[in-house]
């Protein structure tokens, strides 16, 4: 292999670059990375190879198409990294991006050299990720999963589109060189083999290659959905009162009764664990579930501080600045004596990590709580994030996808009151202004535009 620069291992910058063959979840990988980095409030983007390729016009290829001998097509995917490249090299230098992702297969050593060139050169510190496999009930399930979701067949019929996808593979197999112990020894990878069976890590030097790291080995692609829920309604949200560790009100507790019906009208016979919070209110609407449950003190409501107990116009007469602070920058805000969104999210991250390493999970938690996991799983913008309505008495179901989060909702038809207040009052409850319309407006979206 060439020789390039020394690189500088406390070096900011770095590039995580994709490796391996189609249907082995190097997308999906991808993008939760960058959500993992952008909700931790690192600056981080995926540039996806074969959208770029879309973009130059390659349409619907057929396995033909990704035949190393045919020149034409390759010139045309040669074309789509360096584009992709361009983009991310600019990205770096006009938006001070921190990690970026670059998502293709990259499956010989040439392509992973011009790479490597190409990062040094700018003082970027390249990272290689392979998603190697040979678990062949996985990759078809992988391909079951690209062939419903993927633009590349968009509109294609499901037996042709396996089978050609499966002609795409045999293509990229021929040239496939795998990251390699000694010929790659003094390259920065990790190499996932059947997604977190084995781990290989090679040279990790700096703070944020070893995060990433962790986060990747915490991984799996096994198709799971994660169900989320408020408590039911309880006698401080009657009250309008923040925070707290009241009981649930009489509309609450039949949401209780009401929710074991939910989940199994949405889960079926899916083999659930169930994550409340340590208070009052999580632990009654759950208390029919007929799962396994825990309790966490990491998914405790916002600490509201010296408000804690408080409604808000309590709170905007006697401390007016405080309230208006929070309003101008909801995320940031720390009330005194207590926590910020942001603060929420640090707490949050073993979280995230656990549930990134089980399968079904049902959290019943609070407000701000799910606000923060809500964002992570659909990477809403962090400013946007606490003004976002989690109404009572619904369940939401989060089903994860190679090239999003499919989401449903679950009304149980019990009424309760609105806890949402909109920025600019201290008044409570929902209007057509209000973070409903938000949230249907960003579910309209797909997500790699969002």
């Amino acid at each position: 292999m060439a020789f390039y620069t020394v690189s500088n291992v406390e070096n900011l910058r770095i590039c995580v670059v994709m490796v391996g063959l189609p249907a082995r979840g190097k997308s999906f990988i991808a993008q939760k990375i960058v959500r993992y980095l952008s909700w931790l409030s690192i600056k981080a983007k995926c540039f996806n190879v074969g959208n770029y390729r879309r973009k130059a016009g390659s349409g619907h290829p057929d396995a033909e198409f990704f035949d190393f001998n045919n020149k034409a097509a390759f010139k045309i995917r040669q074309k789509a990294a360096e584009a992709a490249a361009y983009d991310m090299m600019k990205w770096y230098e006009e938006e001070n991006g921190v990690v970026a992702i670059l998502d293709g297969t990259n499956t010989t050593r040439e392509r992973r050299d011009w790479i490597l060139k190409i990062c040094r050169e700018r003082a970027i510190e390249p990272m290689f990720l392979e998603s190697w496999s040979d678990d062949t009930d996985m990759i078809l399930r992988n391909i079951s999963d690209v062939k419903t979701s993927s633009p590349d067949y968009e509109g294609v019929d499901p037996d042709v589109a396996t089978s050609d996808f499966l002609e795409r593979i045999a293509k990229y197999e021929q040239v496939y060189e795998p990251l390699d112990r000694e010929k790659d020894k003094n390259l920065t990878y990790v190499k996932l083999i059947n997604v977190a069976q084995e781990v290989v890590i090679n040279r990790i030097q700096t703070y944020l290659e070893s995060r990433v790291v962790f986060y990747v080995m915490n991984l799996h692609i096994r198709p799971r959905c994660i169900w989320l829920s408020r408590h039911g309604e309880s006698v401080y949200n009657v009250e309008k009162k923040i925070g707290g560790d009241s009981c649930l009100s009489e509309r609450g507790f039949q949401y209780a009764k009401k929710l074991p019906e939910l989940v199994k009208q949405s889960a079926g016979d899916a083999d659930l664990t169930i994550w409340t919070s340590t208070l009052i209110r999580t632990q009654q609407t759950a208390q029919d579930l007929p799962y396994k449950q825990l309790q966490w003190k990491a998914l405790d409501e916002l600490d509201a501080g010296v408000c804690d107990g408080m409604t808000y116009e309590e709170i905007e007469e006697k401390y007016p600045g405080d309230f208006k602070a929070r309003d101008e920058n909801k995320y940031e805000y720390r009330y005194p004596g207590g926590e910020s969104y942001r603060d929420v999210v640090i707490r949050l991250e073993p979280i995230i990590m656990e549930l990134e390493r089980q399968e079904n999970i049902l959290i019943v938690t609070h407000q701000a709580v799910l606000r923060c996991i809500y964002a992570y799983f659909m990477n809403v913008p962090q400013e946007e994030s606490p003004w976002m309505s989690i109404p009572l008495h619904t369940l939401i179901k989060l089903e994860p996808k190679a090239y999003g989060t499919e989401v449903t909702k679950i009304k149980a038809n019990i009424p309760a009151v609105s806890t949402y207040k909109e920025k600019g009052t201290s008044r409570v409850g929902e209007s057509t202004q209000d973070g409903t319309k938000y949230q249907n407006f960003l579910l309209s979206i797909p997500e790699s535009k969002r």
